[in-house]
């Protein structure tokens, strides 16, 4: 049976102690105690303990998989789990890495797809056996292609993703309809073109009688990168980033920045909000857009605004969406049982199939199956917004990139100045080349 025993990292030993100098200095922050907790009768074929199982989901999210495990807990064929919830943050990947290092890993745990390329090629992860996922009815069919692929090194699955949680923009339905900027089935015309876009900012806030597009960035870690990311992409151009050196169309870049730099003017759209003021400025009803993570929804729908949802607006001509993707991953141990092994597999298998209930705090199911179902037409504004699964853009797959990383928060303040009206797009471009240099000049702690 392919991958049913953990390969050989002969190439890509994990110095241990090194490793987790580095981890710890990147992290700084102390690693957070875990929330325990497990019941249910033995897993079948297993060895009587639960099936160890690490998260970062906390709050709403955190209730969510809370009923998803119970439902698959439940019934004959249920499972016994062992949970243990983790801080959401550079933390959490450092205690992941610590416990892979040292083969004393969960059974399964959940890891940004963005993220893997820093974990499956110093033998951090094992991979997962294909035959085994399509005994429980798992196939790449099942996947959008650019989700499989990343979650592919050499030629194996290291990651199963659960979701895609896309930046998007929300947007007040009634202000939307009277700047005229919806078709006529009620979604959000793409601009297609970055004076077309200005044009829908305009009329937005003109309807509205206040700001246009509400964007909160001001000392946030990755919240200029997300929508760099994004609109980057659209113009067609690579952001690479190989061992011997940053391949990143400045030209490019510069159109992206400045782009920004007009749209967020300080006039029609302010440009000096943090997150968490553009977040109220929304829903107090003091602007008509927001662009923010899919995964504020809860919050949003709270506000009682008739409220609409797309894909991040198409400005360059090639659609593109910046994106993560919570996925399910199989940590090294050092001396795996075949039977836990196999439960291991059951268990993704069967909370994939409860993605339906995950989609109720706005998250795209990657498991394509549960968007063909009857209920996820019915959610709204989700069901608006599902292209973007199919357009995600992750961040380039370097060990030192992804979610929560210090790459994100490097982009980012490299970004701001030019945003605020500090530097120029060409200075805030130059300093994004010169940090992505930086890190690739830092050696790979797993390797």
């Amino acid at each position: 049976m392919t991958g049913a025993h953990p390969r050989r990292h002969d190439r890509f030993t994990v110095d241990r102690r090194r490793f987790l100098r580095l981890s710890l200095t990147a992290s700084g922050a102390a690693l957070a105690p875990g929330l325990l907790a497990g019941c249910g009768a033995p897993a079948p074929g297993g060895d009587g303990v639960g099936l160890k199982i690490w998260d970062l989901f906390s709050g709403g999210d955190g209730l969510l998989m809370d009923e998803m495990m119970d439902t698959v807990r439940g019934g004959p064929d249920g499972f016994t789990l062992d949970r243990t919830i983790l801080e959401w943050g550079p933390s959490y990947y450092t205690k992941l890495a610590m416990a892979a290092a040292g083969g004393r890993a969960p059974d399964v745990a959940v890891l940004h797809l963005s993220r893997m390329p820093g974990y499956a090629p110093g033998g951090l992860l094992d991979p997962f056996d294909l035959e085994l996922l399509a005994e429980f009815g798992i196939t790449r069919e099942d996947f959008p292609p650019a989700l499989w692929e990343r979650a592919q090194w050499e030629g194996r699955l290291y990651a199963v993703p659960l979701d895609t949680h896309p930046f998007i923009v929300f947007y007040d339905l009634d202000v939307a309809e009277r700047a005229g900027v919806l078709d006529g089935a009620g979604r959000l015309i793409q601009p297609g073109s970055p004076g077309a876009m200005l044009e829908t900012s305009a009329a937005l806030a003109e309807a509205h009688g206040g700001a246009g597009l509400l964007f909160g960035h001001v000392t946030d870690p990755a919240q200029n990168w997300r929508i760099f990311n994004a609109l980057y992409a659209q113009t067609g151009a690579a952001f690479d980033l190989p061992e011997s050196g940053p391949a990143i169309d400045t030209d490019a870049a510069v159109r992206v920045v400045s782009f920004l730099q007009e749209l967020f003017d300080g006039r029609t759209n302010p440009n000096h909000l943090d997150y968490f003021g553009a977040l109220a400025s929304f829903t107090e009803s003091r602007g008509a857009m927001i662009a923010v993570g899919e995964w504020e929804l809860p919050t949003l729908r709270s506000t009682g605004i008739r409220l609409g949802a797309a894909p991040f607006v198409n400005v360059f001509g090639e659609p593109a969406v910046a994106t993560d993707s919570h996925s399910y991953v199989l940590p090294r141990q050092e001396r795996p049982d075949p039977a836990r092994r196999r439960e291991a597999h059951r268990y993704v298998a069967a909370m994939l199939r409860q993605s339906l209930t995950w989609a109720g705090a706005g998250h795209l199911p990657a498991y394509q199956p549960v968007l063909a179902e009857p209920g996820y037409a019915e959610l709204d504004p989700q069901s608006s917004y599902t292209e973007a699964g199919d357009l995600a853009v992750l961040d380039p797959p370097a060990w030192f990139a992804g979610s929560g990383s210090l790459f994100q928060d490097r982009m980012s303040q490299a970004i701001q100045p030019a945003l605020l009206g500090r530097a120029s797009a060409e200075a805030a471009v130059d300093r994004m080349v010169r940090e992505c240099a930086d890190l690739l000049d830092q050696p790979n702690p797993v390797r």
